[in-house]
């Protein structure tokens, strides 16, 4: 893993951020592209991604502070501060109501800007994960056998640190109730990063089939939402409720969005052919 990728004098370049900024740099790309084929004016994609941008960051810094509440209240400067600690649902949730506030104050219709930034949303993700993945920051999943397990010992966060509150991983891999930080492990953030890149191009093939309102944001809801939930089973976060994480349970609500969403399309558009 390469935490650091190289340094140029006293300025480090981590992978985790540059790979952030290339997600942002593209997502901005396709949205202006998508702004001006729907005739939205192509400056407001600056202005959304840089809403995005702030808002995705302090969202996801947020989350997971209340997702490790007892750390925080234990060293609040040392964990708010800190280049790594965030979970990309908190971040997703104030990036949409911002950019639902600026929609509103701008007067464009929010559902226009949501279906045209969706697949972009898709890509910039995947992309993004691949800096989790470089960086080795506790992204990845459980230990596999498997040609392609990945070693994340030079990471942020190694194996030893990961799987200490996972009894059944320690009791099965651990040496002396420790997991050695050499343990391969299933590298979850290129799976995303894969599955991402496919339903980014099947979302990407059919936008401009799909003209109606609302169809390709809840479609993405759905995507995003299904590739969330399946990734999960491999990862190592906690589980909350009946053996779900807390991203999974987030992504069960989104599915659940996207599909009567996409249903309530279905319904309008075969009123309109009776």
């Amino acid at each position: 893993m390469h935490p650091i990728l190289f340094e140029i004098g006293p300025i480090k370049i981590y992978s985790f951020g540059l790979m952030m900024g290339i997600s942002f740099i593209i997502g901005n790309i396709l949205l202006t592209k998508e702004f001006k084929r729907k005739k939205i004016n192509p400056d407001f994609a600056s202005n959304i991604t840089v809403i995005a941008l702030v808002a995705g960051v302090v969202g996801s810094k947020i989350l997971y502070l209340l997702e490790n509440f007892s750390e925080f209240i234990a060293d609040p400067f040392g964990m708010a501060f800190s280049p790594g600690g965030l979970t990309f649902y908190g971040g997703f949730i104030l990036a949409t109501v911002s950019i639902y506030f600026y929609a509103k104050k701008k007067h464009i219709k929010f559902i226009h800007i949501a279906d045209s930034i969706a697949p972009a949303l898709l890509l910039a993700y995947g992309i993004a994960r691949i800096g989790c993945h470089l960086a080795g920051d506790g992204d990845y999943g459980f230990p596999t056998d498997l040609p392609w397990g990945t070693d994340y010992s030079n990471g942020t966060y190694p194996p030893s640190a990961a799987f200490r509150n996972f009894p059944e991983i320690v009791a099965k891999y651990g040496v002396n109730g420790v997991v050695p930080d050499n343990t391969l492990c299933h590298p979850t953030p290129i799976y995303e990063t894969l599955i991402c890149a496919v339903f980014f191009w099947f979302m990407w093939k059919n936008r401009t089939k799909w003209n109606t309102d609302g169809q390709m944001f809840y479609t993405y809801l759905v995507l995003a939402g299904i590739e969330r939930f399946s990734i999960e089973f491999l990862r190592l976060n906690p589980r909350l409720l009946l053996g779900l994480s807390e991203a999974q349970i987030i992504s069960l609500i989104l599915i659940a969005i996207g599909a009567i969403g996409l249903n309530s399309i279905l319904r309008e558009t075969k009123h309109h052919h009776q």
